[in-house]
């Protein structure tokens, strides 16, 4: 019988575990640009698996979830493996906002870098719930705060330099404007020569303060976000919210069977009763759980067919009709129908939207 699924976290030798605790951890989408960084630096990313004890298959599960621990491990290795002390200013350096999933393309449709941050700070936790933001206006300048939410622990270095980097190299691109940071604040000691900061945030840091944040004119708040477009980030929002919703109420029986529709694609959608058989219940019984959490089976398939067309359209190698074909629409025409129906627009305007603004 197939057993309730919960949010994983991995352990020492790379196998995953349950988390039991209210808190979700960081998303395993997170490893991707660290083993871009060494694999870049002429490194071999199975030699970094092999040493991290972890099996590289488990990054191809989008609910496995990295405790700040794992995450920290894994960080300090790559900084080990890549001879780079500054590792983490470096990754926030040359973040992507595709390195931030549905993140990163909710806050490159904001309309300005203050509500691109606002979405940071209410997102975040779909990619990290260990790290967010939080900001006041002191006179003609913006304090924000990186916070953690270990009272008791003080933040890994190479993370919270990683998280300033990000937010100052993130307003850069996505406002296509020089940004002078005013004041860049860490508690941690400085570890290598200044001038490794200088050159990635263009200051100087102060060291051994009493709390990690980064100061800003009041007026880069309202600079706009060059691509932003409102209809996509409407699609994008409601991905997020959805996301964030579920991660904040704990796996449910929509959520496993959701991922055990996604496990088998490309495979044909299985039917109400294929899945009955499968989890071994009855259709009313199928049907009167999701009920509970209001939500039918068709949403069901209707949420893992958006989910998958999404991830496919911004593959510029799959032609639309094929696209359909992958989903199991009768025809290109239906297809097109319900992703309309789904995002407001056309797949076809749906992908030069979108990759206009990549």
């Amino acid at each position: 019988m197939i057993k309730h699924a919960k949010i994983l976290f991995l352990c020492a030798k790379g196998r995953p575990r349950a988390l039991l605790s209210s808190y979700t951890g960081l998303s395993v989408s997170l490893v991707y640009p660290i083993i871009k960084a060494i694999v870049f630096k002429g490194h071999n990313k199975d030699d970094f698996f092999k040493r991290a004890n972890i099996d590289e298959s488990i990054l191809h599960d989008p609910e496995v979830r990295l405790s700040e621990e794992d995450f920290e491990r894994l960080t300090e290795l790559a900084a080990a493996i890549t001879s780079d002390d500054m590792f983490g200013l470096h990754q926030g350096q040359n973040i992507e906002v595709s390195d931030l999933g549905i993140l990163g393309y909710v806050m490159l449709h904001s309309k300005t870098i203050g509500q691109g941050l606002a979405a940071f700070q209410k997102y975040n936790m779909i990619v990290c719930d260990g790290y967010n933001i939080i900001w006041h206006i002191e006179e003609n300048d913006v304090i924000i705060g990186l916070s953690y939410n270990r009272p008791h622990k003080q933040p890994a270095r190479h993370c919270i330099e990683d998280m300033a980097s990000s937010l100052y190299h993130l307003m850069i691109r996505l406002s296509c404007r020089n940004i002078t940071l005013k004041e860049v604040h860490f508690t941690h000691a400085l570890s290598t020569e200044i001038d490794a900061y200088t050159s990635v945030l263009g200051i100087k840091p102060q060291f051994g303060e009493d709390s990690n944040a980064i100061r800003i004119s009041k007026d880069i708040l309202e600079y706009p976000i060059l691509l932003a477009d409102s209809k996509l980030l409407g699609t994008f929002e409601a991905i997020a919210e959805e996301t964030r919703h579920r991660l904040m109420q704990g796996r449910t029986f929509s959520d496993q069977l959701y991922n055990w529709i996604m496990k088998d694609m490309p495979m044909p959608f299985p039917s109400l009763k294929e899945t009955s058989m499968a989890f071994k219940m009855s259709v009313r019984s199928i049907q009167a759980r999701l009920k509970l959490e209001n939500t039918t089976y068709q949403d069901i398939m209707n949420r893992a067919r958006r989910e998958l067309a999404v991830g496919y359209l911004a593959k510029p190698e799959y032609k639309i009709g094929e696209v359909a074909y992958l989903l199991h629409f009768s025809e290109p025409s239906a297809f097109q129908s319900a992703f309309k129906k789904w995002t407001g627009v056309t797949p076809r305007q749906y992908r030069m939207d979108l990759l206009k603004h990549l």
